[in-house]
């Protein structure tokens, strides 16, 4: 038996590669949030998954060279945050880099365990974290979900070609 054809162009490894199949990859959008003697920390993340339902574990990842990464290594729980489509400068807010992510323009709240919730999202959990993985110059981090609510109203924000868009019908 042949092998099929392979049509377009084939690369070997590399992070260019990596980078440009994910770009075909539509992905939900969420905000990680933590608190750092106080002070509340947060970043985009596409790399949300559901790891366990039983026991309920979540996973993401954040790069070491984070502003973020200080306060999600020093943190025992962290909220995340499923955003809608109409959070889209949020998204945007909280993936820039030396934006005031928690300024005036930002609704949130202190929740369970001093974790900042951000308001109108579509769903948040609080989880407490079990594990910190390395993954070159990440953490995976895995996450068990101990509060939230997943009762906001909207369609789920989506992260592709390197753009937040919303859902199609």
């Amino acid at each position: 038996m042949t092998a099929p054809p392979v049509l377009g162009t084939t690369q070997q490894g590399s992070p260019e590669l990596l980078r440009s199949v994910f770009r075909q990859h539509a992905a939900g959008v969420a905000v990680i949030t933590a608190a750092d003697g106080g002070r509340p920390a947060g970043f985009t993340a596409t790399s949300l998954n559901s790891v366990s339902a039983d026991p309920p574990l979540l996973s993401f990842s954040i790069g070491t060279g984070s502003s973020s990464w200080p306060a999600l290594a020093a943190s025992d729980h962290v909220g995340v945050h499923v955003l809608g489509e109409h959070q889209r400068e949020l998204a945007g807010l909280f993936a820039r880099s030396g934006a005031d992510r928690f300024g005036a323009g930002t609704r949130w709240r202190t929740g369970p365990h001093g974790v900042p919730l951000l308001d109108g999202v579509l769903a948040w959990l609080v989880c407490r974290v079990v594990a910190r993985v390395p993954a070159g110059a990440h953490r995976v981090v895995i996450a068990e979900a101990v509060a939230g609510d997943p009762s906001g109203e909207g369609r789920p924000l989506l992260y592709h070609q390197g753009r937040f868009n919303a859902l199609r019908d």
